[in-house]
């Protein structure tokens, strides 16, 4: 068993804002626990600066250099509480890892990263600073976990060969299930989603305006989630009618509820990384219709679980949405192969015997 130290630079596990990322940070923990670790966040500093501000990222860079300096100091003092393992879920050039890497290098400890991404294009420019550190992190990381193939290519330069892994994105089956369908009645899309400015807000845009095509069908869409962009979504659906409903920020008990009851999980996926919801509604035996962006290709098998469109084409994603309503035959059967293959490849038991099978190895030749 190895004590790991865990960090999440963009959001701790116990951040009180529910989000995909925030999901994934707390099954990472579980997975390294049930791989027989004894797991405990090390440090719940926000790094992120979302406005490029370079003085924010140099306060943040120096509270981050204090807070590793407090934690070498500690367990160079007290040896027998320090860590095995450094594990830091997710960073990239708006949320750097100033802490591990530096604890790592002067404790000699194992450096492991999972979820990394770079962006060359911000080597200049406001986040220039947390790009560098995103590198410099990469430098020292002896095992870089990808959930996402698209990320290997920007972050292969800056690790050592062979320091790649690949795992793919996984969540805790147990927690959903899929329910008797209605035979009749309009069809049951749902979304889950964060609502905020951006990406997710021109998702929400595109979802409305494809779905303003299919007037003609009966069809009523549920939509779990909340957020600062709340208005700007409740007034692009506006013209939707009665037929859409908000539930607001919903726990995983009551979104897996939901999702058990859907016929249908609709999101155009704008510039998605590959979507933790779109994997739990196929898990609820949901197929999926999703624009192509990002990794979602690796969560939803276009023709198989689900129908992947080029993302920000109203008319095409309005097109698929209107082949599985019209045919719910169809649209069953990609949900019953959709939780299949989440059984099979995606479930939280598979990935903790995996990254039991990582983290060991590369603790042992660290210490050895």
């Amino acid at each position: 068993m190895a004590r790991i130290a865990f960090y999440a630079p963009l959001k701790p596990p116990d951040h009180k804002v529910p989000s995909g990322d925030r999901r994934v940070a707390r099954l990472f923990v579980e997975a390294l626990r049930q791989a027989g670790n004894d797991v405990f966040v090390a440090s719940r500093l926000r790094s992120f600066d979302g406005a490029g501000d370079p003085g924010r990222q140099a306060i943040i860079a120096a509270r981050a250099n204090k807070i590793a300096n407090r934690l070498i100091d500690r367990w160079r003092r007290q040896p027998q509480t320090a860590p095995d393992l450094w594990f830091t879920y997710h960073l990239y050039y708006k949320a750097p890892d100033w802490i591990g890497s530096k604890v790592c290098s002067a404790l000699g400890m194992s450096y492991v990263v999972a979820e990394a991404s770079v962006a060359m294009k911000r080597a200049v420019g406001p986040w220039a600073t947390g790009h560098r550190a995103v590198v410099d992190a990469l430098h020292r990381a002896d095992l870089v976990i990808g959930l996402n193939p698209v990320d290997r290519e920007g972050v292969q330069p800056f690790i050592a060969p062979g320091a790649w892994a690949a795992l793919p994105p996984f969540l805790d089956t147990r927690l959903y299930r899929e329910a008797p369908r209605v035979p009749d009645g309009p069809a049951r899309l749902v979304t889950v989603a964060m609502m905020r400015p951006g990406d997710k807000l021109a998702s929400y845009r595109l979802l409305g305006a494809a779905l303003a095509q299919l007037l003609d069908l009966e069809w009523t869409l549920e939509i779990i989630g909340d957020g600062p962009a709340r208005c700007d979504v409740e007034a692009t659906l506006a013209l939707l009618g009665p037929r859409v409903s908000f539930v607001g920020e919903a726990g995983e008990t009551e979104v897996a509820a939901r999702l058990a009851v859907a016929d249908l999980f609709v999101w155009p996926a704008i510039n998605e990384a590959f979507g933790m919801a779109m994997l739990e509604a196929q898990a609820s035996a949901l197929a999926v219709v999703a624009g192509n962006s990002g990794g979602v290709g690796t969560i939803v098998a276009g023709g198989q679980t689900g129908l992947l469109v080029p993302p920000g084409d109203a008319a095409i994603f309005a097109a698929a949405v209107r082949q599985l309503i019209e045919d719910p035959a169809r649209c069953t059967a990609l949900g019953e192969a959709a939780r299949r293959k989440v059984a099979r490849e995606h479930d939280l038991a598979a990935a903790s015997r995996r990254l039991g099978g990582l983290i060991e190895p590369t603790r042992l030749r660290r210490a050895s």
